[in-house]
């Protein structure tokens, strides 16, 4: 079953960004309204297009583990303004619908494939950022984060591009227990597809020689990072704690 997985942020905020450190050949992008992207790899797995029938096709047929959908609130917004003469409400169910079943699709592809749903960030009535649809029309039908165990935010602080992982209340971010220590990690989606493998067991795990438990991301560097600098440093492999440990060690050795 493959994850999906929501990527919430305004314009702007380093949505799109965060996949530069993908190769060209890792990541197989669907870009719903065909925007240049702001770096300059050119991927070579890509489908620029909004219509669901061809994006299924395609996450069923790339053979990229790493999928994004880009402006993915577009598949609903450009099927609603296609629609924007007709009466009723039927039309709110359908879109609804598609969207669901898109996401839905994605458990039928296989267990290490990750797809990425990046999409705009609005305000509701009591001032709580959502995911940004077409009005509580939809609302109604489907809550766009219930679909998701993974819901980042990107933002901005001092000029710094970050992913929000959790929650501070007036969001729908959240990560499962224990996936990211941090509140705030680097605006790097490779970063965060690694973590995820690793957490899901997606790929084989290396274990510190320290303590024992598996070498995960920090939120700041990879883990062949990690690995590599700790073998460089001390002589082992070691995780972000076991460091920590050390360093704090160092620390109170010198004071004394």
């Amino acid at each position: 079953m493959g994850l999906p997985v929501l990527i919430l942020g305004f314009s702007g905020s380093g949505k799109s960004t965060s996949l530069r450190n993908f190769g060209a050949n890792e990541l197989a992008l669907v870009n719903v309204n065909g925007k240049p992207l702001p770096f300059r790899t050119l991927f070579k797995n890509q489908l620029k297009s909004d219509d669901y029938t061809k994006i299924t096709n395609f996450l069923k047929s790339t053979k990229c583990k790493a999928i994004a959908i880009d402006d993915a609130q577009y598949l609903m917004a450009n099927e609603f303004m296609r629609r924007a003469k007709e009466t009723g409400f039927q039309k709110f169910t359908d879109i609804g619908k598609n969207f669901w079943a898109l996401v839905k699709s994605v458990e039928a592809l296989p267990d290490d494939v990750i797809v990425y749903f990046l999409s705009h960030i609005e305000c509701d009535e009591n001032g709580r950022e959502k995911a940004k649809t077409i009005g509580k029309l939809l609302d109604e039908k489907i809550t766009v984060e219930g679909m998701f165990t993974v819901v980042l935010k990107t933002l901005v602080v001092d000029k710094q591009y970050m992913f929000a992982t959790q929650t501070d209340g007036n969001d729908t971010c959240k990560t499962p227990l224990g996936l990211f220590e941090n509140m705030y990690i680097a605006n790097d989606l490779k970063i965060v597809d690694e973590a995820l493998r690793t957490y899901y067991a997606m790929q084989s795990e290396t274990k510190c020689e320290a303590c024992g438990h598996p070498i995960m991301s920090d939120g700041k560097r990879t883990v062949e990072q990690i690995i590599d600098g700790t073998t460089k440093n001390y002589g082992k492999q070691l995780c972000m704690h076991c460091v920590a440990k050390l360093l704090s060690e160092k620390k109170k050795a010198t004071e004394k």
